[in-house]
């Protein structure tokens, strides 16, 4: 087992880059692979930049260079749903683009034209993983799970933020996991996503948004350290 972990920017990666044994480093891409391990656990730490392509382009170097059985992204998102509070967090079932639209050819919005599938599932032995580890090291923090709507925004809008919710039904929303979710896909790589909630989606705390950002992120990437130790 190799355990490639993904997160988008510096603050996401590096409560786990302090938290592992560092064997080597090595740049591609533009992005620097962490190689090393949690216990007896191989992985490789990376900040992938934001939005998706960014975030397929990584995992096909943690594929191709590093040989990763398994992908985990760590990171921040907006909540979709009113349950849904900043500090929670979201595991993913499956993940969508909320910003690709090819209906007019007779595809479902989010659906890629000739991919074969509308959405990207997770691993389902990831998601009880996480969800086991996560309720052990912190049985305050609210979990949820469900889908993970990605696209090449910052929803702060509310009125599109109820736009994704009519067409997607998803927990929250972000700019990368879906990307990673297609390249695993297409890599045969599983993976699940592990998202802090950080914002409402709807501008209400752009003010804080920074300070909730910074602690969401510390916060999903501790979690997901304590997931490492369990697998």
């Amino acid at each position: 087992m190799k355990i490639g972990i993904i997160g988008a920017m510096e603050v996401e990666v590096e409560t786990l880059k302090s938290n592992m044994s560092i064997k080597n480093v090595v740049r591609k891409a533009s992005m620097d692979f962490y190689e090393g391990a949690f216990g007896d656990i191989e992985v490789v730490v990376v900040k992938s930049g934001v939005a998706k392509v960014n975030a397929g382009i990584c995992v096909q170097i943690l594929s191709d260079i590093f040989g990763v059985t398994h992908i985990i992204n760590t990171g921040v998102a907006g909540s979709l749903d009113a349950r849904i509070n900043i500090g929670d967090i979201v595991i993913s079932t499956d993940a969508i683009y909320h910003d690709v639209d090819a209906t007019v050819f007779g595809y479902k919005k989010g659906e890629i034209p000739m991919l074969g599938c509308e959405c990207f599932p997770a691993d389902k032995d990831l998601i009880v993983n996480a969800r086991d580890a996560i309720g052990k090291a912190a049985p305050d923090i609210g979990i949820f799970e469900g889908r993970i709507c990605s696209g090449d925004q910052f929803i702060s809008d509310a009125d599109v933020k109820e736009r994704i919710k009519a067409d997607f039904g998803g927990m929250c929303t972000e700019m990368e996991g879906a990307g990673i979710a297609q390249a695993c896909y297409l890599n045969g790589i599983p993976f699940v996503i592990i998202r802090a909630i950080s914002d409402k989606a709807d501008g209400s705390d752009i003010v804080d948004y920074p300070e909730f950002e910074k602690k969401a992120a510390h916060d999903c990437a501790a979690l997901v350290a304590e997931m490492i130790k369990s697998i």
